[in-house]
C-alpha cells in the first residue's frame, strides 16, 4: 500500500471518529445519569473536527505547505480537545455518575479510548507525511 493510500485510508478514519463522536457525546446529552460533557464543547469538538477534514481533504487534493500547516493545526486541537474530554470522563472511573440509559454505543471507556488513540496516532502520521514532504502529488 502506497503512503497516499493510506493517508486516504486514515482520513476516512479519522471522518468516522469524528461523526462517532459527536453522535455519541449528543446522545448522551438526553440520558440520564453521564458525566455530561457542556455542550459547547462538543459542539468545538465537532466544528474543530470538520474544520480539520475539510483543510485536510483540500490539503490532500492540492498539497500546498501553508494548507498542508493549517490542517495539522486544526487536527492537533481536535485531538487534544478529545484527549481532554477523555480524560475528564476516566477521571470520573471511566463511569458515568448512574446507570445510564440506552446506551448501546459499548460498556465503559474502550470504544472513546480506541478512538482518540487511534486519531493521536493517525495525526501524528499525518505530521510525518506533512513535514517530510511525503505526499505525492
Amino acid at each position: 500500500m502506497s503512503l497516499d493510500n493510506a493517508v486516504w485510508l486514515l482520513t476516512g478514519l479519522a471522518a468516522v471518529v469524528v461523526l462517532l463522536t459527536r453522535m455519541r457525546l449528543s446522545s448522551e446529552q438526553s440520558q440520564s445519569g453521564h458525566a455530561l460533557v457542556p455542550l459547547a464543547i462538543v459542539n468545538a469538538h465537532t466544528v474543530i473536527g470538520v474544520l480539520a477534514l475539510a483543510v485536510w481533504i483540500f490539503y490532500l487534493t492540492s498539497p500546498d505547505d501553508l494548507v498542508g500547516l493549517l490542517a495539522l493545526l486544526a487536527w492537533w486541537v481536535e485531538v487534544v480537545l478529545g484527549i481532554l474530554i477523555l480524560l475528564r470522563w476516566l477521571s470520573r472511573g471511566g463511569k458515568h455518575a448512574a446507570d445510564t440509559t440506552g446506551d448501546s454505543w459499548a460498556e465503559g471507556p474502550a470504544l472513546s479510548i480506541l478512538g482518540h488513540v487511534g486519531m493521536l496516532l493517525g495525526i501524528s502520521f499525518f505530521t510525518w507525511i506533512v513535514l517530510a514532504d511525503k505526499l505525492v502529488t
